[in-house]
C-alpha cells in the first residue's frame, strides 16, 4: 500500500527535478547568449533570430516571424539591425520582385560560429555517450518544448494586446449604488 502512494510522489519529485534542469539550462542557455551578443554588438533577441536563420537558411521576414512568434513588424526592427551588422542581407527572388528573402552572410556568421565551437564540441560528445533511442526521445522532447514554447509565446502576446479589463479573470471594481 505505502508503495502505491509513494508512485505519484516520486514521479511528482522527479518531474520537478525535471523542471528544474530545463530552467537551469535554459537560463544558463541565455547567459550565454547574452555574452556572445554583446561581444558581437547586437541584442540576444537578434542572435536568436540570427540561429533561426542559421537553422532554416534563406526565409521571408514572415516565415521568421513565425519561427520566432514576434510579429513582422518586430523583425523588420531585428533584420534591419543584423543587416547593419553585416551578418544578413535582404535578396529579392528572382521570379518575384516583390518578394525579399533573408540571408546570413557566411562570411560573417562564421565570426559568431567560433563563440560556439567548444559548446558544440562538449554536446556533441555528451550526446555520443546516449543511444539511438535515447536520442530520439530527446528530439521529441526539445520538438515538442520549441512547440510549447511558440504557442506560449502566442498566447503572451494576446495577454498583452488585450486591455488589462478585458483580460480572463480580470476582475472589475465594483460599481458605486
Amino acid at each position: 500500500m505505502k508503495s502505491a502512494l509513494s508512485r505519484p510522489k516520486a514521479r511528482a519529485a522527479l518531474m520537478e527535478e525535471l523542471e528544474h534542469a530545463v530552467r537551469r539550462s535554459s537560463a544558463l542557455g541565455v547567459i550565454f547568449g547574452q555574452a556572445v551578443a554583446s561581444r558581437v554588438g547586437i541584442s540576444s533577441s537578434d542572435l536568436e533570430c540570427l540561429d533561426f536563420l542559421n537553422l532554416d537558411g534563406r526565409v521571408t521576414a514572415g516565415r521568421l516571424a513565425e519561427l520566432t512568434g514576434l510579429t513582422t513588424g518586430a523583425i523588420t526592427g531585428v533584420v534591419d539591425r543584423l543587416e547593419k551588422a553585416g551578418l544578413v542581407r535582404r535578396e529579392r527572388d528572382e521570379s518575384d520582385r516583390r518578394k525579399v528573402f533573408i540571408a546570413t552572410v557566411p562570411e560573417n556568421i562564421a565570426k559568431v560560429g567560433r563563440f560556439y565551437e567548444h559548446m558544440q564540441r562538449a554536446m556533441l560528445k555528451d550526446w555520443e555517450s546516449y543511444s539511438d533511442s535515447e536520442l530520439k526521445l530527446l528530439l521529441r522532447f526539445m520538438t515538442q518544448g520549441y512547440k510549447t514554447m511558440l504557442m506560449a509565446t502566442e498566447e503572451l502576446k494576446a495577454m498583452m494586446e488585450t486591455p488589462k479589463g478585458k483580460r480572463a479573470g480580470a476582475k472589475r471594481p465594483a460599481r458605486a449604488p
